[in-house]
């Protein structure tokens, strides 16, 4: 199947022509001519409609008219596969527009490659039960208004004489100490019922508001506890209705909801990515608007992709009760990383997709789903080979997000044309759009400058959480540790922060090209982080300008090296059961203690599980041979069976034992049998036991 490229100059306002057309076709090595259109949403409509009669897949460079193509392509009932690429903010309005045709044509043919593989889904079904939280001068009004196309409910944290409860036409609630869990359709919400009225059983009668001597209940039917002098008119006046009680202590309640409105100036839940069905606009009038608009129309069955993998057995988290790496749980901002147990659980419901988790993930147990590692690189791959083809040179990458880094991308176009103050994206700077900037790191990043990629540079936006950049940076730091320590010049990896497309304009000024290898990498990056690790760093190695046997490696890093203290250790291999990568490995045949340097990725459960304390982490790559094959890191002569003869355990920890449980009760007599195998223990107790029988019988 081919791809047929409709390539717009928009209105000739980018410089692109049929020589230019010729020199993408080129190095697209289309099977149909690409062609050069002026007004392809208008006055050259037709060639557009032509292209839909066939089958074959249809690339148009143009996302702004992309919903007049979209539509026409519908009402022509056409079956051919259309995708849309942006070549004009990303290049064609830019100070270097007339040198950015390479990038151009890199980013025709990324977008000619077929969609990933499906994935399994996460489903969400909402039937629009809505609890709104905040105060009643703010809650009130939005209830009323969502009320008709929610089921609403209302929970009151705080009453204003400015407004007040009318008819019991929604369930109002009212209470303190909020905790929300779940998420859309499924959220739990619990609360404790401090005033002494319950809004539920409540009548809204105002017996009790007219005989209050202290004006303490206003018309949101809630009493004022600091003007209240307990003198219990209001509850004779509210009789056997029963809805004022001063004696009931704080009730916990909870109820299940499908969406949250929270009005509250400090919203209940403080994450940066909450939940999907959660809304906290507080007291700000414009995102209130905008939230009712969202939140009305999440009724209904809802579903997204499940991001993520894992493989529990690759886990580094803990074992035997003992906890190593935390990486994912830490970085999550969603909550949705818990411990487990000796593993870690990610809720999908509550994973946004960011990707950080696999990103700071050391041994590749939590891997990004969709797109996968290996479709995101192959995209890479394409874009960056086409982009040499056509005549680029020094390529880099803008990695941004879907959201606001491709609202700034475009505004940073747009700008750079309309004023001319801002430059625009550099020729060389292919943008490479991402679900979310977190999801790719050092693999990635490695494999492209083993690419050839000279410098990349990530987009952050407002969007982005704190500890996704404090990650960011960790990791960033790793990665040029070892291109540094190669020998390669430069800095090929940096961070923008950008809340303007100024300050875009700005961090892509100062983006510089590094060193790279001489010779491009051919193969395709592995799905497994470690293989893809290793493929990176064996082609940047066998390029490097310097050769060394290993570099320091700054804290966090997934590689390294295990000390053992030999005094320290008697060999008890406690650190061999806990190793989750086969790092340490004990022999079958000789008490020994063994480490596989490739294999070790720093988790530390090793350091914590040694009861003598004798194992220390050096974070380091190490560059030899030698990395795979088994190291002994201490050994001893078996201790013989005192017995039998039977070699059993190591000297030193049969000394050790022997020192320790020596004047124990249990041993006090028979220090002998720790000196002994475990049958000839076995022996010696029932033969003791049996002798001291026919004792006891004798004596009878």
């Amino acid at each position: 199947m081919t791809t047929e490229f409709k390539v717009c100059n928009c209105n000739r306002t980018m410089p692109l022509d049929a020589q230019a057309g010729a020199q993408m076709a080129q190095a697209l090595g289309a099977d149909a001519p690409l062609t050069m259109h002026s007004e392809l949403c208008r006055r050259e409509v037709t060639s557009y409609m032509q292209a839909l009669d066939g089958v074959d897949d249809v690339v148009v460079a143009c996302t702004q008219e992309r919903s007049l193509f979209g539509e026409i392509a519908q009402q022509k009932n056409s079956v051919a596969p259309l995708r849309f690429v942006n070549i004009r903010e990303t290049g064609g309005w830019g100070a270097q527009a007339k040198n950015s045709v390479p990038k151009m044509a890199a980013l025709l043919a990324a977008a000619a490659l077929p969609d990933p593989d499906p994935v399994p889904t996460v489903d969400y079904q909402s039937g629009g039960h809505a609890l709104l939280i905040g105060p009643a001068d703010r809650v009130l009004p939005w209830a009323t208004r969502l009320g008709e196309q929610l089921d609403v409910s209302v929970l009151l944290t705080a009453s204003e004489t400015g407004e007040m409860l009318q008819e019991h036409s929604f369930p109002v609630f009212s209470g303190n100490r909020i905790a929300i869990n779940g998420w859309l359709g499924a959220f739990t919400v619990q609360w404790q019922q401090a005033n002494p009225i319950d809004l539920e059983a409540c009548t809204r009668c105002n017996a009790c508001v007219d005989v209050c001597p202290e004006n303490a209940i206003d018309l949101t039917y809630q009493i004022d506890l600091s003007k209240c002098k307990s003198h219990r008119d209001c509850v004779k006046a509210c009789g056997t209705i029963g809805a004022i009680d001063f004696s009931r202590s704080a009730a916990q309640r909870s109820a299940e909801f499908d969406l949250i409105f929270d009005l509250s100036d400090t919203p209940v839940l403080t994450l940066h990515q909450p939940p999907q069905g959660y809304f906290a606009p507080g007291s700000d009038t414009q995102q209130q608007m905008t939230d009712s608009l969202r939140i009305t129309q999440m009724v209904g069955e809802f579903s997204k992709p499940k991001f993520f993998l894992y493989k529990e057995k690759l886990c580094a988290h803990g074992r035997n009760g003992k906890v190593g790496c935390t990486a994912c749980i830490d970085v999550c901002s969603a909550e949705a990383v818990s411990h487990n147990g000796d593993q870690i659980k990610v809720t999908p419901n509550l994973c946004v997709g960011c990707g950080a988790c696999t990103t700071v993930c050391p041994s590749g147990a939590l891997a990004y789903a969709y797109p996968r590692i290996a479709d995101t690189g192959t995209r890479l791959k394409t874009m960056l080979t086409t982009y040499v083809k056509a005549g680029g040179t020094q390529p880099a990458l803008l990695i941004h997000n879907q959201e606001q880094g491709a609202g700034l991308v475009n505004q940073l176009g747009r700008l750079a044309k309309a004023n001319g103050k801002l430059k625009g994206l550099p020729a060389n700077v292919i943008p490479l759009e991402l679900h979310h900037i977190a999801s790719v790191g050092i693999d990635f990043w490695l494999t492209a400058v083993a690419y050839g990629t000279t410098h990349i540079s990530i987009l952050v936006t407002q969007q982005d959480a704190p500890q996704y950049v404090a990650a960011l940076n960790a990791q960033i730091d790793i990665a040029q540790t070892i291109l540094s320590g190669l020998g390669y010049t430069g800095v090929h990896l940096s961070l923008i922060q950008a809340h303007t497309p100024a300050q875009l304009d700005t961090g892509l000024s100062t983006m510089q090209a590094a060193q790279v290898p001489q010779q491009r990498a051919l193969f395709n990056i592995a799905a497994d982080k470690r293989s893809a690790l290793e493929l990176a760093i064996d082609h940047l190695k066998k390029h490097a300008p310097q050769q060394v046997e290993q570099i320091a490696l700054p804290a966090g890093a997934p590689f390294g090296l295990v000390t053992v203290n030999k005094q320290s250790c008697t060999l008890c291999m406690s650190c061999v059961g806990a190793c989750p990568e086969s790092a340490l490995t004990d022999n079958a045949n000789l008490p020994q203690l063994r480490f596989i340097e490739k294999n070790c990725v720093q988790c530390g459960l090793c350091e914590k599980t040694c009861p003598e304390n004798a194992i220390s982490l050096t974070p380091r790559l190490s560059l030899t041979e030698a990395v795979k094959q088994p190291v002994v890191l201490n050994e001893a002569q078996p201790f013989h069976c005192i017995s039998c003869n039977k070699p059993f355990g190591t000297a030193q920890m049969i000394e050790n034992m022997v020192s320790k449980l020596s004047l124990h009760g249990a041993f006090a007599g028979n220090v002998d049998r720790l000196k002994m195998c475990p049958d000839c223990r076995v022996v010696d107790m029932m033969a003791n036991k049996h002798e001291a029988v026919i004792t006891d019988l004798k004596r009878r």
